[in-house]
């Protein structure tokens, strides 16, 4: 039974090892690995949002197999149900009913083109996201453990698209904007496809019961007073005409975020400080994770729109001032 010092040693030890074993399959996105690899040991959903062709479907099927952890991929389209997700009741040769379970009972989903989907359909992960069970017909049915939904987002085609319900925007964690790969990447990428057509998954570097064993430790990290407080600060300064409220917000924030953002925050920075081999978080920390956690809880208004700022930009405003 090892200690909670060797516990973070061994946790610093095989998240370098994943990572190392995902640059294998996936060129650049360092900064995405990372975060969405601390999306998991925080027991967080994620959202992954970037023109096709980025490898967020790739990258997320290599974690699930570093990971060992069941894997289910939902591609998200306009007739889908909530049936389809969560399943639904059906009649066996007795005549009796029984739940048939969908593909949302599983350690990792990958929710695909999750706004392809309408709103009814989106809903069906609200309660899987944030309670971990599944509720048909009167009855509650617990989700496995670990459980986590990771879902991609096309951010440019806009027709036949339904946008997240701000209610579910919340369950995410993180979001995370991928970019384009630099041109050393994009040869490097192009290399990569050259080798073979048919590629085998990465065997597995960690299993459920160490990866919960992990997800408990973050848990458990102390958090100083004042970097408590900074967290809650910056929450607070994106809700425009607020006590706190600065100029940046009242100029260019329609609504700020809620107090789960101030949550998420200190969790996301206590694993982070992990990785860097401190037993507590600083304010550093949780300014490297702000941008993830809050560009998709803040609305922003016209003014902002057009005067081309984008969430992460003012969310940067706003923790710069400290």
């Amino acid at each position: 039974m090892m200690n909670d010092v060797q516990l973070a040693e061994s946790f610093v030890k095989d998240f370098q090892r994943i990572k190392t074993a995902v640059a294998e399959r996936i060129v650049g996105q360092d900064e995405i690995i990372d975060l969405l690899l601390i999306s998991l040991f925080c027991e967080g959903h994620c959202l992954l949002v970037g023109v096709p062709g980025l490898a967020k479907t790739r990258l997320v099927h290599t974690v699930a197999a570093l990971t060992d952890l069941e894997f289910r991929r939902i591609q998200f389209t306009p007739d889908l149900m909530p049936s389809d997700i969560i399943g639904a009741e059906v009649m066996d040769a007795q005549r009796n009913f029984v739940f048939n379970r969908g593909p949302i009972f599983s350690n990792i989903v990958l929710a695909d083109e999750i706004n392809r989907t309408p709103p009814k359909t989106q809903s069906a992960l609200l309660e899987a996201m944030q309670e971990e069970t599944v509720s048909v017909a009167g009855e509650s049915y617990p989700l496995p453990k670990p459980f986590f939904v990771l879902a991609t987002q096309n951010p440019i085609e806009q027709e036949g698209t339904y946008p997240l319900p701000e209610a579910q925007l919340d369950r995410f964690l993180f979001m995370l904007v991928l970019d384009y790969p630099s041109f050393e990447e994009e040869v490097a990428v192009v290399r990569m496809s050259e080798k073979s057509n048919a590629e085998t998954l990465p065997a597995s570097i960690l299993n459920a019961h160490t990866l919960l064993e992990y997800q408990q430790l973050v848990k458990r990290v102390p958090v100083p007073d004042h970097v408590v407080e900074t967290a809650v600060k910056w929450v607070h300064q994106t809700r425009p005409n607020s006590a706190l409220a600065t100029e940046v917000t009242n100029s260019y924030i329609s609504w700020g975020a809620g107090p789960r953002a101030s949550q998420n925050l200190i969790l996301a920075a206590k694993c982070r400080a992990l990785l860097q081999g401190r037993f507590s978080p600083n304010v550093e920390d949780v300014r490297a994770v702000a941008v993830p956690v809050l560009q998709h809880r803040i609305i922003l208004n016209y003014k902002a729109e057009s005067q081309g700022l984008n969430a992460a930009e003012v969310v940067r405003r706003i923790v710069r001032s400290y």
